[in-house]
């Protein structure tokens, strides 16, 4: 007999499978230049001059190098900060002389102001051809996106495609997602 699995069930093998990957293949520094080349690229689609962004945890691609470009290039970069478990993260201004302070699950945030992104970039452990992100599992970005409503565009080195992200009713849809190799962006924004 068949046992039925949950979505959550689903998403946790997942996880742990991606989570898994991640630590035996950590990312070389010319894969992490490629991918901030491709997101600096696929920025250029969108009229956004307000970035959300997010400081490195480890095993994720290290773009601090690309904040310290968009600024120059006067865009404002907004990191988030890891609220209560219930509420959006809280994006706060990020310029290269802020102070970093440590917040939940090992996070770190930028100490400046609070401001509201026109477009995020948002990590993840795995995505598909539909645009469908899985994330940490704790909802963040789904009720973040789901609060500012502005186009999201996940990014992820290419060996985190998977055929297909298993999809809940509050997993919230990118508008795109950049890898070291391409730029897989939604052009009916109706779907």
């Amino acid at each position: 007999m068949v046992v039925p699995h949950s979505l959550d069930d689903e998403k946790r093998r997942l996880r742990a499978g991606m989570r898994k990957r991640r630590r035996e293949s950590p990312p070389a520094a010319e894969d992490e230049a490629r991918l901030a080349g491709m997101i600096a690229r696929a920025l250029e689609s969108f009229p956004a001059k307000r970035i959300g962004g997010v400081w490195p945890l480890p095993g994720e691609a290290d773009l601090r190098a690309l904040w310290r470009d968009l600024h120059e290039r006067g865009h404002s970069v907004l990191l988030p900060e890891t609220t209560p478990r219930a509420a959006p993260l809280l994006f706060r201004h990020w310029s290269p002389d802020v102070r970093m302070l440590e917040g939940r699950f090992g996070t770190l945030h930028p100490e400046g102001e609070i401001g509201v992104p026109d477009l995020v970039l948002v990590p993840l452990l795995a995505f598909d051809r539909h645009l469908n992100r899985l994330g940490y599992g704790g909802g963040y970005y789904d009720r973040t996106l789901s609060s500012v409503r502005c186009p999201a565009i996940g990014y992820a080195f290419s060996w985190q495609e998977v055929p297909e992200v298993p999809v809940g009713e509050h997993d919230w849809k990118l508008d795109g997602v950049v890898t070291e190799r391409e730029m897989i962006l939604r052009c009916d924004k109706e779907d």
